[in-house]
């Protein structure tokens, strides 16, 4: 995170990103809440329950190699993201991920921006409490920092894939990349603001380490170009939401004239004859 941060800065890209006091909170905040609060917390209640419910299994699966461990991982957490992710595109629990979409802006200071309760309940964050207390925390703790590595770097300001796309002789290795792990041109089309411009797919691309499960099940969108506008189309008509409603929901309810973050609130989606954007290539 430190290294993308200060790519970023030293780019001069964050003086792009006209981010308001509260897209600063709601950023701050929640990596705090997650990092200091609710992972450590999902582990501890995942390990004592563990503890208490089967005593003599505290690691029981510490004889498995590292690739059978990292292959586990892959399933129990990344694929159960991936369809939490998805899930969390539809109406009933849209407002735990809203948050996230709502930045007008793609850096590495999103990676974490979301609800609350969105990573409260993320699956894979009780499975791969469970794994640890099996024996998997040495593996555990290299399969998280590369992906975090991927992650960070698909929603960098910065898209380091940009430039190897030009290479001829790099064509085969990216076409391999692009189609295992997430990359800014794949993810930064997820955030899109629109879909009509053809790059867009913020129904779709919903991988977060592997691009690979977006080729499994039909949801990749892949053009190797970046979308001209990132964001929240209801933003831009209604006005943003407050951090603390973005973050808090259901505790908090929006005051907005039209919102998902409030009960019975709906998806704003635009209509299918909605203007189309300028379909450029945002230049970072």
């Amino acid at each position: 995170m430190l290294g993308f941060a200060g790519i970023e800065f030293l780019s001069e890209i964050h003086k792009k990103y006209r981010a308001t006091a509260d897209d600063g909170k709601l950023e701050l905040f929640m990596l705090l809440s997650l990092v200091a609060i609710l992972q450590p917390l999902i582990f501890a209640v995942t390990g004592a329950l563990a503890h208490r419910w089967f005593p003599g299994e505290q690691n029981a699966l510490a004889y498995l190699p590292w690739w059978g461990m990292a292959g586990i991982l892959l399933v129990a957490d990344d694929l159960t993201q991936y369809w939490w992710h998805r899930v969390s595109h539809t109406p009933l629990l849209w407002p735990l991920h809203r948050a996230h979409h709502s930045a007008h802006y793609m850096s590495m200071r999103i990676t974490y921006r979301n609800n609350f309760f969105y990573y409260a309940m993320m699956p894979g964050l009780w499975v791969s409490g469970v794994l640890i207390y099996l024996g998997f925390a040495n593996v555990y703790m290299v399969y998280i920092i590369l992906k975090l590595t991927v992650i960070v770097g698909a929603h960098s300001a910065v898209p380091w894939d940009r430039p190897l796309y030009k290479i001829k002789a790099l064509s085969p290795l990216m076409w391999l990349v692009e189609r295992t792990v997430s990359t800014p041109a794949t993810h930064w089309a997820h955030h899109a603001i629109t879909n009509h411009d053809g790059i867009g797919h913020y129904k779709g691309n919903f991988g977060n380490l592997l691009f690979v499960w977006d080729m499994l099940f039909g949801t990749a969108h892949i053009t190797r170009q970046y979308p001209a506008q990132v964001g929240l189309r209801d933003d831009e008509l209604f006005g943003k939401e407050r951090w603390f409603t973005e973050m808090f929901y259901p505790l908090v309810n929006s005051k907005r004239e039209h919102s998902a973050l409030v009960p019975n609130g709906q998806i704003y989606d635009e209509p299918d004859n909605a203007q189309e954007l300028p379909s450029a290539a945002l230049t970072r």
